[in-house]
C-alpha cells in the first residue's frame, strides 16, 4: 500500500476523481447552504478535524516556515474553496470543472515570472493541448450555460491561479514538511477565520431540520471529509514527490469527472466532450513525459 501511495499516477486519478466530484457536490449543497458556509464549513471543520496534528505541527515551525504556510493556506485552502460555491451560483458545475483546468497554464507563467523557473518546451506543449481541450469542451459544451456570466467565471479561473500560487510555494519553500503536517498546519491556521465567517452567516439561526436540509449536509460532509481534508493530504504528497506543474495536471481530468457527473445528472452529452477529453489525455502524457533536470525545469 505505501508503493501504491507513492505511485504519482495512482495518485493523480484518485485526487482527479475526488476533486472532480466536489463541483456536483457543491452544486447540491448550494440547495440550502449559502457560498460563504459551505466555504467556512469546508475549512473549518478540516482544520478542527486535523488539528490534532496541526497545533504540535505549528509549535515547531519557524516564523519563516510559518510565514509561507499561512501564505499557502490562504491561496490554497482557503480563498478557493469561498471561490468556486459563490462562482456556482451562476456557473454550472461542469463549467466550473472545465475551468479547473486553467491551473497548468498559471503554474508555468507564475512559476517562470515569480522564481524564474524554467519549463522544457514540451511542457508547455502539454499544458496548451490540455488547455484547448478543456476550452472545447466549454464552448461546445450544452451544459447550463444560460445563466453562466463572465464575473463568476471569472472568480473560477482566479480560484485556479490562487491553486497555481500555492503549489509552486509548497514545492519552492515547503518541500522537507511531510504532506501530513503541511496540510494540517495549513488548515489549523485557516481554521478560526472560517468559524468567524460561519458564525457571522448565521447559520445556527437560519438552519432549519428538513430532509433536504439533511441531504445537504451529507452532501456537504463528503465534500469536506473526503474532497478538502483528505486530497489535500494526497494532493501534497504529489505536489512534494513529483512537481507543481504534474501535480496541477489532475485540474485536466477534472473536467471529464464533472461531465460524467453531470451526465448522470441529465446533460447531454455531445461528440466534443470526446475530442476535449482526448485532448486532455494527450496533453497529462507530454507535461508528465518530461523528465526533471537539475535547476532548469519544474
Amino acid at each position: 500500500m505505501g508503493k501504491l501511495i507513492d505511485n504519482k499516477w495512482f495518485l493523480l486519478i484518485v485526487i482527479a476523481l475526488t476533486w472532480g466530484s466536489s463541483f456536483i457536490l457543491i452544486k447540491k449543497s448550494l440547495l440550502v447552504f449559502s457560498p460563504y458556509e459551505i466555504g467556512a464549513i469546508r475549512v473549518g471543520v478540516s482544520g478542527l478535524i486535523m488539528a490534532y496534528l496541526g497545533i504540535p505541527a505549528l509549535r515547531k515551525m519557524s516564523k519563516k516556515v510559518l510565514f509561507w504556510v499561512i501564505v499557502t493556506g490562504f491561496f490554497g485552502n482557503f480563498l478557493p474553496m469561498f471561490l468556486f460555491p459563490l462562482a456556482q451560483t451562476k456557473v454550472s458545475s461542469s463549467l466550473a470543472g472545465i475551468l479547473d483546468s486553467l491551473v497548468p497554464v498559471f503554474v508555468l507563467v507564475f512559476g517562470f515570472i515569480f522564481f524564474g523557473i524554467r519549463s522544457r518546451y514540451i511542457q508547455f506543449v502539454g499544458a496548451i493541448i490540455g488547455f484547448l481541450g478543456a476550452a472545447s469542451l466549454m464552448y461546445f459544451s450544452e451544459t447550463s450555460t444560460e445563466d453562466s456570466q463572465l464575473f463568476y467565471a471569472f472568480l473560477v479561473v482566479l480560484a485556479t491561479a490562487s491553486y497555481a500560487v500555492s503549489a509552486l510555494i509548497i514545492k519552492e519553500k515547503l518541500q522537507n514538511l511531510p504532506p501530513l503536517q503541511l496540510s494540517s498546519a495549513v488548515f489549523t491556521v485557516w481554521m478560526l477565520p472560517s468559524f468567524l465567517i460561519l458564525i457571522l452567516s448565521g447559520i445556527f439561526q437560519n438552519f432549519q431540520a428538513t430532509p433536504e436540509a439533511y441531504e445537504a449536509v451529507g452532501y456537504l460532509a463528503i465534500l469536506t471529509i473526503m474532497g478538502t481534508a483528505i486530497a489535500m493530504v494526497l494532493y501534497y504528497r504529489l505536489i512534494q514527490n513529483t512537481s507543481p506543474v504534474f501535480a496541477s495536471t489532475v485540474t485536466y481530468l477534472l473536467p471529464l469527472v464533472a461531465v460524467i457527473w453531470g451526465l448522470l445528472d441529465g446533460e447531454k452529452f455531445t461528440v466534443w466532450y470526446m475530442l476535449g477529453g482526448l485532448l486532455i489525455l494527450v496533453g497529462i502524457y507530454l507535461i508528465g513525459k518530461s523528465k526533471q533536470s537539475a535547476g532548469s525545469t519544474v
